[in-house]
C-alpha cells in the first residue's frame, strides 16, 4: 500500500528548550496508520533516528532546507 497522507512533527522547539523528542517522534511513528507517513523537521540530520527506524520497516528520505534545518521523510517500506 503507498503512503498517501502525512503528518509533520517540528520537533525544533523541544530541542531548543532543551528536551530530548526521542519518545515524543517514537509516539508519533508507533501512532501512524498503514496509509501515513511522517515529515520529520530537525535543526540537524537525524542519523541515528533514521536507523532506528530504517530497522523497523521505514525508509527516510532527508532533505536539507534553506533555512539550515533538515526534513526527512519517513514512509513504511
Amino acid at each position: 500500500m503507498s503512503t498517501k497522507q502525512f503528518r509533520t512533527l517540528d520537533v525544533r522547539p523541544t530541542l531548543k528548550r532543551g528536551g530530548e523528542p526521542f519518545s515524543l517522534i517514537n509516539t508519533e511513528v508507533a501512532s501512524l496508520k498503514p496509509n501515513e507517513g511522517l515529515i520529520l523537521i530537525t535543526p540537524f540530520m537525524p542519523s541515528p533516528l533514521i536507523e532506528h527506524l530504517k530497522s523497523n520497516g521505514f525508509e527516510a528520505r532527508p532533505q536539507s532546507l534553506s533555512d539550515g534545518s533538515w526534513q526527512t521523510i519517513f514512509t513504511r517500506i
